[in-house]
This record gives structure tokens, sequence and C-alpha cells, in this order.
């Protein structure tokens, strides 16, 4: 019988490297592929994780494996699919997530296509979180699980597969600890058995995000204003409603600040540098708790702050998805107008799962948690779960 083939993305960490160890011993024919996705060190704080590095890295695995390798660049459709889209998101006042947008466009798109013309049957990447399948009126349905390890588990950044591109996915090490594929890289000793996780931009390495949003977005000197949390805008009544959308929007909605209601207490270059919830690169002291981000107006080029991590200017309720954004992986789950279905569901990665529930309108989806969520944050990706499979996800809107 002829092996099945598989490429795996190697990218010079540990994980992806197990994952190709683990597949070599499993018995599928393993080819080892590097992405190259950036070309400009000026903005990469170099000695972190540059890209040579890690390709040397991947080529040493490959060799100690005894697996072809080969490093594609795919810098191009990563400018044109990444980083023009965070330029325009920044730009607009949200916030995107790259690594969520990584893993849709470059890694489970344009690379597995290059995987797939070389001829191979699946494409492993080293991502904690698990396939499952099930069957659906006799038709194979994909699931997207959690990682068994809870501390690392990674589905939340490929929240926006299809079933078409989970089809052709493996994951090897959705099944391990972290501990565990250390220990495996040692055993077998794979030069990346001690190596650092990588932080920062998918695959570009650790960038200094104001010089790189810089590149593009021109400083622009405004003011930083503090809103106090005893301001009546926090203090309003909740009113009655003629229906229950009218009810989900108001528990969705974002407060919108008028600068006559905050006292200046800094300066900024950028309104469109800062996110919601940030607390550091301020620069404003003497305030008894440290100032937070509690909006931006990048038209005005205004940032909103708040005292402390329980300003009322960083909570709310809801939040919601136009229809264009909602996203259904197992879109035999997809609700209709008028539906809604009880989830947990997170706004960030690293979150712990909240209780939520979703709500379909014809003019687009309604998640209303049950608690609270602090800085619920435009252009980020809200992803619903039900027990430890993630259903679907949006970008915030």
């Amino acid at each position: 019988m002829k092996k099945e083939k598989v490429v795996v993305g190697l990218s010079g960490g540990v994980d992806s490297s197990v994952t190709a160890y683990l597949l070599k011993e499993q018995g599928y024919e393993v080819i080892g592929l590097f992405m190259k996705n950036w070309h400009d060190d000026s903005v990469t704080i170099s000695d972190e994780c540059p890209w040579l590095d890690d390709s040397n890295d991947a080529m040493l695995v490959a060799e100690k494996l005894g697996i072809p390798f080969q490093t594609v660049d795919l810098s191009e459709q990563y400018k044109e699919r990444i980083v023009d889209y965070m330029f325009n998101e920044y730009e607009r006042g949200r916030t995107p997530n790259p690594d969520v947008l990584c893993n849709r466009e470059i890694k489970f798109d344009v690379f597995m296509k290059i995987a797939l013309s070389l001829g191979a049957d699946y494409v492993a990447t080293g991502h904690y979180c698990r396939k499952g399948e099930t069957k659906i009126n006799g038709k194979t349905v994909y699931q997207l699980l959690a990682g068994e390890d809870k501390n690392k588990d990674q589905s939340y950044f490929l929240c926006q597969l299809s079933q078409e591109q989970l089809s052709k996915t493996l994951f090897p090490i959705g099944e391990l600890q972290k501990s565990e594929v250390r220990e495996i890289a040692t055993q077998q000793e794979l030069v990346t058995a001690g190596k650092k996780d990588s932080q920062g931009l998918c695959f570009i390495g650790k960038v200094r995000l104001p010089e790189f949003l810089q590149q593009k977005l021109k400083p622009k000197d405004g003011v930083i204003l503090e809103i106090p949390a005893e301001e009546n805008i926090y203090q309003t009544s909740i009113p009655e409603f003629a229906n229950q959308e009218e009810q989900l929007a108001y528990l969705s909605k974002k407060i919108s600040y008028q600068k006559e209601l905050g006292k200046e207490v800094g300066k900024h270059n950028g309104a469109h540098y800062f996110t919601k919830g940030q607390r550091k690169g301020l620069g404003v002291g003497g305030t008894p708790e440290p100032l937070f981000v509690i909006d931006t107006d990048v038209k005005e080029n205004i940032i909103y702050t708040g005292q402390g991590k329980n300003h009322p200017g960083l909570f709310r309720k809801g939040l919601f998805v136009n229809p264009e954004e909602i996203h259904w992986i197992r879109k035999d789950l997809a609700l209709a107008a008028g539906e809604e279905m009880k989830v947990e569901a997170r706004i960030r990665y690293r979150q712990a799962l909240e209780k939520a529930t979703l709500y379909q309108t014809e003019n687009g989806l309604y998640v209303i948690f049950e608690n609270e969520q602090s800085a619920i944050t435009e252009g980020q990706f809200v992803a619903w779960y039900h027990e430890k499979e993630l259903l679907g996800s949006g970008v915030i809107s």
C-alpha cells in the first residue's frame, strides 16, 4: 500500500518538530516545509526570533528525522492578506487578530494549496487542538476540538477554518501536554527541544507594534482624556424595550464618549496605535490607580481612559457580529433568524470560556454573556463552543 503523504509546516519550534516526528512514527511519508512570511527586518526585534535561525532549526530537525525539507516564500501573500488587512483595521480604530487570519489565509489556504500540489494527502501543524469526526445524515462532518493541554489549547486561533480545510488537516500533538512534547523532543535529541516558544506576529517574530504600524499609519498628536467612574453615562436606568432585538442591541451597544465628559491627563501620538483594555504605553502617571484605555476615537484622535481594571467603561454584556462576518465550522448547527443557542464563548485567546447565548436575527448575530466582559474589542474574534468543540466564530463589530 502506498503511504499517505503529509506536509508539515516546520516553523523551527518544538511543537512542529515533534509533530513531524510523530507522523513519521505513525508511518506517514513526511515532508517538512518552512514558510518565509517576512522580509523587513527593520521592525523586528531581531535577536528574539529572526526567521533565519528558525529556518535553520527546521532544516536541522528535518535532517535528523531524515525527511525532505524546503522553504517556501509566502511573503507577498502575507503582506497582501495579513499586513495590509492589519493596517486597514487599525486605521478604522479596530484591533485585528493576525494569528487567526494567518491560519485562515496563509497556513490553511496558500500553504495548504502548495502542499496539495506536492501530492500531499494532509497538512499537519503543531497546534494544540484536536480533530474529531461525526456522521450527520450519512455524511462525515469534521469537528475542531480543544487541545488536551488546558494551558496551551490553541483552538481559538483556528476558529475560522472550514470543513474543507479541516478534512485535510492533522493535529498530532493535540492529545499531549506541552511537557510531554518537550520530553519527546529531548528523547529524540531534536535541536528545538529546549527552545523558547516564539511570541509576536504569526511567523514574523517579535515585532515592535507601534513601529510596525508607523510604517504606514503616520503619528498624529492627540489628547488622552480620563472619564471618572462616577460619570452619569454609567448610571443610566434600563429603558423599556419594545421587543427582544431592541434589548439585545442595548446590551451590545458600546458607550459613545464626548470629549466634554473627560479631563485631559496626557498626550499621545496616534489613537490608532492603542486598543481597548490597554494599560501600558500611555505614559501617564500620578493617578491613584493605573489608567486603562476604555475607548479610542480615531476620527477625532482621542483616547478615553478610566482608572483601574474595574472601571465601568471597560465592561458590557454583549456584542454583535455582522451577517457577512459570522462563520460556522459546524454549518449543520448554524442558526436561522429567530433561533438561539446556549454556548460557552471567549473573546480572546487565553480567556476562560464564559457562559453565553447566541441570538440570530435578520440583521446579524448577538452574543450575550451571563457575566459582563471586560474590553470587548472591535475587530477581534469571538469564538463559541459546546463542551470541547469549537462550533463557530465571528468578528466583533
